[in-house]
């Protein structure tokens, strides 16, 4: 591909407070690294935005230095949206009216970890496919179910691009720097960054129980993959042994051989675990949060809940980190 006579291509990235110091960077790097290529040629160009123009601090407290605020982008310019924790706090009305207004210039624009959340409060990805970092995923698909979430490393639709973040973030980019200048000058920059074996976009994000080398029995995966996809209305374990053709006491023992534990306590344990999710990262009420996790009454999820973490549900939300309200954000 001769790119020669290309002028470099522009990003903006949008920190957010709160934003991973990982997912930040390893973008970044992807587009400094090429232009140190042997070629001589300068690839890209960046500027980094805030809000208010002064320096943000990531969740680590590292604060990185800003070139702007919410300045004009132009057409041609790519964004990205870089945020962490706390990402419902930093779209505000100006960031969120901001996006809505530049994004509308036809650009490319996308967003690492939860600056997936902060698109979908803007209303720039309804019906799009997109990825989040697997632990906001489930906040993101309660509060905003017209999002088609996937559970990838990152997602490509049209000209939206999302990310997990952290180390995904130098899968996205090195693939949008394949796709830019060609695969020679990608294959470079993951050589400079010691990453020879960069994931494809389908990877899914997390070793979860299916893919740890312990569990290979297909009837004992299908049983969980139907557990998962189940939380809100739950199933019986004799439902869930039907399904899979095998008897109640089969199921049970296929739990206690591999996972230690019961089909019953498998599957609570996964809807606690997705209300945990709901209660750091919305601002859904508990009863609400006990409805989409299946529990049938409010008193036994509060006492279910307090058995497995040691406090009740209510007072999750106590530690300010959630991810996502509603409230005042148009």
């Amino acid at each position: 591909m001769d790119t020669s006579a290309a002028p470099p291509k522009l990003y903006a990235f949008l920190l957010i407070p709160g934003f991973s110091t990982l997912g930040f960077a390893s973008a970044l790097d992807c587009l400094a690294l090429a232009n140190h290529h042997p070629s001589g040629r300068q690839f890209y160009r960046w500027r980094l935005l805030s809000e208010d123009g002064r320096s943000v601090a990531a969740y680590n407290n590292v604060r990185i230095e800003t070139d702007t605020g919410l300045t004009e982008l132009e057409r041609n310019e790519t964004l990205i949206v870089c945020a962490g924790e706390n990402a419902g706090r930093g779209s505000t009305r100006a960031v969120l009216n901001w996006l809505r207004r530049e994004t509308r210039k036809g650009m490319d624009f996308g967003a690492l970890s939860s600056g997936t959340y902060i698109l979908a409060l803007a209303g720039l990805i309804g019906g799009k496919r997109v990825t989040t970092h697997w632990e906001y995923k489930t906040a993101l698909a309660e509060m905003l179910p017209d999002v088609i979430m996937e559970d990838t490393l990152y997602s490509v639709d049209g000209r939206v691009f999302t990310s997990a973040g952290g180390a995904a973030s130098m899968d996205l980019m090195l693939h949008r720097v394949g796709c830019d200048y060609g695969n020679e000058i990608a294959t470079w920059v993951a050589d400079q960054m010691v990453y020879h074996a960069p994931r494809v976009q389908s990877q899914g994000q997390r070793l979860s129980q299916r893919s740890r080398p312990e569990v290979r029995n297909a009837k004992l995966l299908l049983a969980i993959q139907i557990m998962e996809n189940n939380l809100e209305d739950p199933l019986r374990p004799d439902e869930i042994a039907t399904l899979v053709k095998l008897s109640t006491r089969q199921l049970e023992r296929l739990f206690a051989r591999y996972l230690f534990t019961s089909p019953k306590r498998y599957y609570l344990h996964l809807r606690l675990d997705k209300a945990r999710n709901l209660l750091r990262q919305t601002d859904l009420s508990v009863t609400d949060v006990c409805v989409a996790c299946g529990f049938k009454s409010l008193s036994h999820f509060s006492k279910s809940y307090r058995a497995a973490y040691g406090n009740p549900p209510g007072t999750e939300a106590s530690d300010g980190k959630v991810l996502w309200s509603g409230k005042d954000k148009r």
